[in-house]
């Protein structure tokens, strides 16, 4: 004979598996963040974090402070270190005025190379964000012959050396496809292609960790791949997608060797970068204007970062936890 549990206790251990099966995966998630936050929290990881944050940020410091220093005090016979300017408090807007609103052949105005560089960063990061999300999806989800092989393939072009494919490519744009030198179209297209196989492979890591019976309830549903890509693919990928586009937006952004290559070095189309190398002068005599010059260029990428830094934490603790 079977024993039959008291009418209490099995109450009890219904309400008991009721209760596990309708907790909410936000606290199930708290014990494990706290498990991480102790193991990776102590004293001595805090000081060494601050002490490392010191450090790396002194010489941006500094040249915020050299910014603002007159140009006799950064270069020529009375020229000293950025420290001396706690006792010498003669600091100028003047750098900051000349690399911004100065006019002339010869003046190091930023404005026009600072529409250029986001007339340029901005189609880019939106090419490779759409492309590689397309191919990732297709890669993780997607039945083909030769899958596998084709992504190995897709990935093993990060290992080509840029520089290697430079001339090339520059040869390809002009003598085949005929574009016009010097455009935006050769920096869109070259910028693109060198940043879709990490594109692809990093979203193809996140796109193949969403639970497969999301993507079988809706082909159950009728849904295509369309339809699963614009509405179920991409709304789960949004921290993935800001991560991308805040790599992306960077890497365009600081990038001097690909514009030097499709820019045709001239104004109407050479990014920041390329005239931030310039804005020295051919013997040095502005360099007194590239700490000021510097952080005028940085305004953009900043605000980017910070922007979508929301996301990009929720996609690294999003990745921490899954599994």
């Amino acid at each position: 004979m079977t024993a039959t549990p008291a009418p209490k206790e099995a109450a009890k251990t219904v309400g008991t598996a009721r209760r596990a099966r309708t907790s909410d995966p936000v606290e199930d998630a708290q014990p494990i963040m706290r498990r991480v936050k102790t193991k990776l929290t102590s004293k001595w990881a805090t000081s060494a974090a601050i002490l490392i944050a010191v450090v790396w940020s002194v010489p941006t410091f500094g040249l915020f402070v050299s910014s603002f220093r007159p140009a006799p005090k950064q270069i020529g016979p009375r020229s000293d270190g950025w420290w001396n300017a706690f006792t010498d408090w003669d600091l100028t807007f003047k750098n900051y005025v000349d690399v911004t609103v100065s006019a002339g052949s010869q003046s190091p105005n930023l404005s026009q190379y600072f529409i250029n560089s986001i007339a340029i960063v901005i189609p880019v990061t939106l090419f490779v964000l759409v492309l590689a999300s397309m191919a990732a999806y297709i890669f993780a989800w997607g039945t083909f012959k030769g899958r596998d092989g084709l992504f190995i393939f897709v990935f093993a072009l990060q290992i080509i050396p840029l520089q290697m494919s430079l001339i090339p490519l520059l040869q390809l744009f002009t003598q085949v496809l005929h574009l016009p030198p010097g455009s935006y179209a050769q920096l869109w297209i070259a910028h693109t292609m060198f940043g879709l196989p990490l594109g692809i492979f990093l979203l193809h890591n996140f796109i193949s960790e969403i639970p497969g019976e999301v993507i079988e309830a809706a082909r159950v549903d009728g849904a295509g791949h369309s339809t699963i890509f614009w509405r179920i693919i991409l709304p789960l990928s949004v921290p993935a997608l800001a991560s991308l586009a805040i790599f992306q937006f960077l890497w365009v952004w600081n990038d001097l060797l690909v514009a030097l290559v499709f820019s045709g070095g001239t104004a109407d189309v050479a990014p920041i970068t390329q005239r931030l190398a310039e804005i020295s002068g051919t013997r040095g005599s502005r360099d007194y204007l590239n700490p000021a010059a510097a952080f005028v260029s940085i305004i953009i990428p900043l605000l980017v970062f910070f922007g979508l830094q929301r996301y990009f934490v929720r996609g690294l603790l999003s990745g921490g936890l899954k599994g």
